[in-house]
């Protein structure tokens, strides 16, 4: 049977924009591993006219519904009335629940006021979802065919309820499984690859392949349905090898999440370091490099060349060069990474300078002009980049040249690698 899966989403500060819809992202994930479609995400406010509405939709077009938020102590978390009431259930209070609620105070340390107990109360004959996240329990219950599963809504105690609780509870409504993988590209936008994977995407039924822009990179997901997970895998292989033929040393990595996941293994494998010297992105790629576990095997150090003072007394930058043609030029670029090199002892070194914006430099230089180098005992290699008009976000300049070296470094660990 192919069930329908809708995501209700419960909170005005959900419409307002106060707080990210993460559930819904992570949830269609968890779901999709199960086997599950969703075909709908909806919003809706703490108001209960809307809530009814939104549950008597999808109640005629799913047949499962998962709804998040709402179950708290106070007068605007109404998810559970709301809901038990558009399917005929009376709320029943549950003495189990109100010892779990006073067991988490206890052992939190703090003083529980009455209102909490309003979280005892579930639809009557559901199957209580213990949280042991949190002191809102969750509940599921099945009327007219329509299985409803409701949860609380910060990530911090939904996601793991929904792992540890919900998922035996739809496992036993699914046939088969559906598994991703996930490749990510730099260095082509989503036009590009759908144009070198367009008859292959098209051919393809079971697994299916699908693009998805991403900031300054590509995510390319390769899915399969299939009776187990390992058939599924079996399934995918062949496919990201062809994609890999296609599309070359462009795809970084699979089921990774950045970059600098790739690049740090890469450097610790073959024992080399790496420095860095920044400008125009201002500290990003060493943060970057340092999010990832293992950096200090591989990071000696950087430098934030902000100002022509330090990138001339510190990294040794031609002052002749830094007055004839500006901060903002690739020779600037080279002597910064070479520089880096010298003073911190790598045996690699990125430099990045350029128009971050969001106005262009003195001399004209425009917004999102920048030019990176990579310096190696090989020599040195820059590349000027072109990340932007006026109209483009300072950040995104700033993201976009940190990928740009780190997949510099990626592709020279590549090379050498090769070369072994």
């Amino acid at each position: 049977m192919e069930h329908r899966v809708e995501l209700l989403a419960v909170g005005t500060e959900l419409l307002l924009g106060n707080i990210l819809n993460t559930n819904a992202r992570d949830l269609s994930q968890l779901l999709s591993g199960l086997g599950l479609n969703v075909y709908h995400h909806t919003v809706v406010g703490d108001n209960p006219a809307r809530l009814t509405q939104a549950v008597e939709i999808a109640k005629g077009r799913a047949d499962i519904l998962i709804t998040t938020g709402g179950l708290g102590p106070t007068c605007d978390d109404l998810t559970k009335k709301v809901v038990a009431g558009a399917f005929g259930l009376p709320l029943e209070f549950h003495p189990e629940c109100e010892q779990s609620i006073r067991d988490y105070f206890a052992k939190s340390g703090r003083t529980m006021t009455a209102n909490n107990l309003q979280q005892a109360y579930l639809p009557r004959g559901c199957t209580v979802l213990e949280n042991r996240w949190g002191t809102a329990p969750g509940c599921a219950f099945c009327v007219d065919g329509v299985h409803v599963v409701m949860l609380p809504g910060p990530p911090r105690e939904c996601l793991p309820m929904f792992r540890e609780e919900v998922t035996p509870y739809l496992a036993q409504l699914t046939q088969g499984v559906i598994h991703s993988r996930t490749l990510r590209i730099f260095g082509l936008g989503e036009s590009g690859v759908e144009q070198l994977l367009r008859d292959k995407m098209n051919t393809l039924q079971n697994p299916t392949l699908a693009p998805y822009a991403k900031e300054g990179e590509v995510e390319l997901r390769i899915t399969a349905k299939a009776e187990s997970v390992e058939e599924a895998k079996e399934m995918i292989t062949p496919v990201e090898q062809e994609v890999r033929d296609i599309l070359g040393d462009q795809v970084y990595g699979a089921d990774v999440t950045s970059l600098e996941e790739v690049v740090v293994p890469m450097l610790a494998k073959q024992g080399l370091t790496l420095g860095t010297a920044e400008s125009c992105t201002g500290g990003l790629i060493a943060k970057r490099v340092t999010d990832v576990p293992g950096a200090s095997a591989v990071l000696q150090g950087g430098v934030v060349s902000y100002t022509n003072a330090v990138k001339h007394n510190v990294l040794g930058v031609s002052q002749e060069v830094l007055d004839t043609q500006g901060a903002v030029c690739e020779e600037v670029a080279r002597q910064m990474a070479q520089g880096a090199m010298r003073v911190l002892g790598c045996d690699l070194a990125v430099s990045t300078t350029g128009v971050a914006g969001p106005d262009s430099d003195e001399r004209g230089n425009p917004v999102g002009l920048v030019y990176v180098a990579l310096a190696t005992p090989d020599g040195c290699e820059a590349v000027e980049l072109h990340l932007g008009g006026a109209a483009q976000r300072r950040d995104r300049v700033r993201t976009l040249a940190a990928n740009h070296a780190l997949d510099l470094v990626r592709k020279y660990c590549l090379k050498m690698n090769n070369e072994e």
